[in-house]
């Protein structure tokens, strides 16, 4: 005898809603990686590391933080900030409060690479999706994607 549920298999409009999803998930980031490779030599996760240094207090993060910031593992972090270093945008110190943690510190020229790199990203993503919704569909994709991830991870705010 077997006990197992039968499984509760997508009906066709979610079968659709899911496809689609799942085509958004894999060729949105890819095309955002080939707008930014093409215009700034960077790949999103590298920029997505920069971006988020940029925004932060003192142009600072713990390294831990900035994984987590920008959805990435640290071990992936830091290849990409050896990169980064490597062309003069991003220096790595021991955090000063805690020498357990380092610290990855935007530098002036990876400052001055987010702002010439932001305005072509900006409006890729703006073309790729928000110029393609209303504003109440923004709000609705803002809170589908908040349960979303609130379900992948139960601590997302």
């Amino acid at each position: 005898m077997d006990d197992r549920a039968e499984p509760r298999w997508l009906d066709e409009d979610q079968q659709v809603t899911w496809r689609q999803l799942a085509a958004v998930i894999i060729r949105l980031p890819a095309v955002l990686d080939a707008q930014l490779q093409r215009d700034a030599g960077i790949s999103h996760f590298e920029y997505l590391a920069l971006s988020s240094l940029s925004m932060a207090e003192d142009r600072t993060m713990r390294m831990s933080e900035l994984a987590a910031d920008i959805e990435g593992s640290l071990p992936r972090l830091s290849q990409v900030v050896t990169r980064l270093e490597k062309r003069g945008w991003v220096r790595r110190t021991p955090d000063p409060a805690d020498g357990r943690y380092t610290l990855a510190v935007l530098t002036g020229e990876g400052w001055d690479k987010v702002v010439a790199t932001a305005p072509g990203h900006v409006e890729a993503v703006r073309d790729l999706v928000f110029d393609n919704l209303t504003k109440a569909q923004q709000r609705q994709l803002a809170e589908i994607t908040g349960r979303i991830m609130r379900a992948v991870d139960p601590g997302c705010p």
